[in-house]
């Protein structure tokens, strides 16, 4: 009896299972919401410098092919990824016409593998190495869209397209706020062109790595295409204002945004009795400055009375500095108390090195979390000891009772050692 029981019932739930499966279909499918797909697209250099015999015996654009070929076996299912070459087609000495000679070789959307290795098969160095070019066709390449987008850049050589510096072109592009990060990966390079890489991807927040050998290459680029399909929080552009009574008011969440050397930017935040405001902020130098340099963080009340501060400095050895800081807004007995609006002021004392544009700003990144405040004796600490008073407490106790213990038993054998 108790097993037809059972039966009926998970019988009947199975049913029920289904029923509400076909009855709410569109539910069902607005749980299962698609993220963007990120975006790659691998900018190669096939400028004709890509002959030399340096890297293990073989020429560096056999090392590129190879690492190609490992890397796009190996590219996530979900990852839309496109080739485009800079220097590969036209072999003349017009100058003009070397530096338009960048092309879009395989593009970016799902990966056909052979189709892919076909195409970076025929690649033969060629030309010349307009990477400024490159880079701004590669941005079109992937415009659009709200996923992961990078750009990964390998050159064995600066660029020969001056005066379009590839710096100030990823400088425009970090200035645009669309969140892609470029890459760069030098193959034996020299001086000048690992400063240039560097450059590119510190205007945009990426990394530079100078190779030397082939499994180098492919594990990096390996690493790049993958990282891009990880999950990533994109900061929410912003633009500050010149005072607080203009500056935009944000709520707990991700920012960037942009600010001229030595400017002061202001954001607000609103900050309910009982809560804490937290606050971050970090800047970057993408370009040349001087070497003594600061941000200031400061938290201000709508009258210009300062709440609380967080400073930092820099002496030239490091290209982000970044602080913080808290206030806990004391909570009210009256329950339709008002928030308490908090200026946020960020200051800089970068100042650039003489013939470096100041313009766009330096990339400032912001974070704002507003969550509930220490909820009174539970947060303090007692006698200094935190919550640890319990362990000394416990300590205590124990010793008392093994104490007590020790000296009934040495009663004890003294006693019977006597009697015998």
């Amino acid at each position: 009896m108790i097993r037809r029981q059972r039966l009926m019932a998970g019988v009947c739930a199975l049913l029920a299972a289904l029923t509400a499966g076909l009855a709410f279909p569109a539910s069902a499918a607005a749980d299962e919401t698609e993220q963007a797909a990120p975006k790659v697209e691998l900018v190669l250099d096939v400028s004709g410098s890509m002959r030399a015999r340096d890297i293990d015996g073989g020429s560096r654009m056999a090392a590129a092919k190879q690492a190609f070929d490992e890397v796009l076996d190996a590219t996530p299912q979900e990852v839309r990824l496109g080739i485009r070459t800079l220097g590969a087609n036209y072999r003349g000495n017009d100058r003009k016409e070397g530096c338009k000679d960048t092309a879009q070789l395989y593009p970016v959307g799902p990966l056909n593998r052979t189709d892919a290795k076909t195409a970076v098969a025929t690649l033969q160095p060629t030309g010349w190495t307009p990477i400024g070019p490159a880079l701004l066709k590669a941005a079109d390449d992937l415009a659009g869209g709200d996923g992961t987008r990078r750009i990964v850049l390998i050159s064995d050589g600066e660029d020969t397209c001056q005066p379009l510096d590839p710096c100030e072109v990823a400088r425009e592009i970090a200035a645009k706020g669309i969140g892609l990060t470029i890459d760069t990966l030098g193959l034996v390079p020299d001086a000048k062109t690992r400063d240039q890489l560097s450059c590119i991807a510190d205007a945009t927040g990426g990394t530079y790595t100078s190779v030397q050998h082939k499994e180098q290459l492919t594990d990096r680029v390996g690493q790049l295409v993958h990282r891009a399909a990880d999950p990533v929080v994109t900061p929410v552009a912003t633009q500050g204002a010149a005072n607080c009574e203009q500056a935009p008011a944000l709520k707990s969440g991700l920012y960037s945004d942009r600010e001229e050397f030595g400017q002061q930017r202001w954001y607000k935040v609103d900050v309910d009795p009982g809560q804490e405001l937290r606050a971050s902020v970090s800047v970057a130098d993408d370009r040349a400055v001087n070497p003594d340099y600061g941000v200031l963080l400061r938290a201000v009340t709508l009258h210009g009375r300062e709440i609380v501060r967080g400073e930092a400095a820099g002496t030239g050895r490091t290209d982000v500095v970044s602080t913080g800081l808290r206030y806990p807004k004391p909570d009210s007995d009256d329950d339709n108390a008002p928030a308490e609006t908090v200026c946020l002021q960020v200051t800089n004392s970068f100042s650039a090195t003489a013939g470096v544009k100041t313009t766009p700003g330096l990339p400032l990144e912001l974070t704002v979390d507003v969550v509930d405040g220490p909820s009174g004796h539970h947060d303090v600490a007692a006698f200094g000891l935190g919550r640890g008073w319990w362990l000394l407490g416990a300590l205590v106790l124990a010793g008392f009772v093994a104490g007590l213990l020790w000296g009934w038993l040495s009663r004890w054998r003294v006693a019977v050692w006597r009697t015998n």
